[in-house]
């Protein structure tokens, strides 16, 4: 018996979604409640599963296809057997066209189903997929997966260093037969959006950033003498986001407007504190929410932070889980950042930019010392936002990251 597989309901106000990547091909087994595609939203991807086991019938959409909640995707014959395997393949075939399972020779080694992207990214690097542990979604394979192979073979004992190229080298013309090209990749539905809602923050908000630099000598020592305490009682890492969640929520509350938004011609205040905490994932950057980071404790919000970046790279977080947030913290720090203005995740009105730490030479006491700074900066619509409130902000962070027991005591 056919058994129509439909796009399912992908959260408040998502009305579509694109087709990323087909894991079951036409012809091949599909056990009951096995994911058989992933579709990319606005915000996540989701695996749709099969609700019966039975043999693949065929694809209602192609990779790359924009489909409706409750559209037709795909039919599976419920019941059905495998057929035979068929021949592999000829080698004029579309080369983004995922083949069966046994028309892979062009891929040795390979048992698993894999993207358009993955399968090139083998292609071009000459990589054996079956040497390669997956990070992806039930451990599938990711294209990261595959650079990132590629370049430790690079760097093996048995890969002859390169041989500098010499000035008369680097002048000379490319040869004719030299490979040189361009790839024209649409898009996914994710970048797009982050493309739209960036553009459109710049365009609808009067957006500004204020900056201070913030001495990290008593949180690193803080954080060095319990952090093993911590780990064991906790059973998680104690980093420096907590400290900036929790010295947030001080801001927050003294200074309501940089928790607030606009909406049309009013101003919704909020009594809680939901931080968004950006999350770069495989198809871009994520912002998933600690909710009520006002009243959780450091060891709450560090695992709320760990979860929502495992789940980030596994890509397994949900709609609800990215859904609202009056406040965001960013921290390019860990990428190497020395400095940045971040832009405002609308509809919010405020976000906080971590960096890099590095040891600078500062002035304590009327004498030169040398301690471990950070710069943090603030992006904030000034339509809401005054500028002495956007600073006076930014100093409380600062006062409570020097200070931690201010966190304590509520100050």
């Amino acid at each position: 018996m056919a058994t129509e597989i439909k796009v399912p309901v992908l959260g408040e106000s998502v009305t579509e979604g694109t087709i990323a990547e087909w894991f079951k091909q036409p012809g091949e087994a599909v056990a009951a409640d096995e994911p058989i595609c992933s579709l990319e939203t606005d915000k996540v991807a989701v695996d749709v599963p099969s609700p019966v086991a039975g043999i693949m019938s065929q694809h209602m959409a192609a990779v790359g296809d924009t489909v409706e909640v409750g559209a037709v995707i795909a039919v599976i014959e419920a019941g059905a057997t495998a057929a035979a395997p068929a021949p592999a393949a000829p080698a004029a075939a579309k080369a983004d066209t995922p083949a069966p399972a046994a028309a892979t020779e062009e891929v040795p080694g390979a048992a698993q189903t894999m993207s358009p992207a993955v399968r090139r990214a083998v292609l071009e690097h000459g990589v054996d997929p079956s040497t390669i542990k997956g990070t992806g979604k039930d451990g599938r394979l990711t294209k990261e997966d595959v650079l990132a192979a590629a370049e430790a073979r690079a760097k093996g004992p048995a890969t002859p260093a390169p041989v500098p190229a010499t000035p008369a080298a680097l002048a000379a013309p490319v040869a004719s037969g030299g490979a040189r090209g361009t790839e024209r990749v649409k898009m996914t539905r994710m970048r797009q959006t982050i493309a739209k809602r960036l553009k459109a923050a710049q365009d609808n908000a009067a957006m500004l950033t204020t900056f201070n630099d913030v001495d990290m000598t008593a949180v690193i020592e803080a954080r060095d003498k319990y952090k093993d305490l911590f780990a064991k009682k906790h059973d998680i890492r104690l980093g420096f986001m907590g400290f900036f969640a929790k010295a947030a929520c001080l801001a927050l509350k003294d200074v309501p407007a940089v928790n607030a938004y606009i909406d049309g011609d009013e101003i919704i205040y909020h009594d809680f504190v939901d931080i968004s905490v950006a999350v770069s994932a495989p198809n871009g950057l994520v912002v998933p929410v600690i909710r009520d980071a006002d009243k959780k404790g450091f060891a709450r919000i560090e695992q709320d932070i760990a979860d929502f970046g495992a789940r980030a790279k596994a890509g397994t977080l949900t709609m609800e889980d990215m859904t609202g947030g009056t406040f965001t913290i960013s921290n390019g720090g860990v990428f190497g950042s020395l400095m940045s203005t971040p832009i405002i995740n609308p509809p919010q009105s405020a976000v906080l930019g971590l960096h890099r730490i590095e040891d600078r030479t500062v002035v304590r006491n009327g004498e030169i010392v040398i301690r471990p700074m950070m710069y943090i900066a603030m992006s904030y619509d000034h339509r809401l936002i005054d500028g002495r409130e956007a600073v006076t902000a930014l100093k409380i962070i600062k006062d409570a990251i020097e200070d931690p027991t201010r966190m304590l005591i509520d100050l």
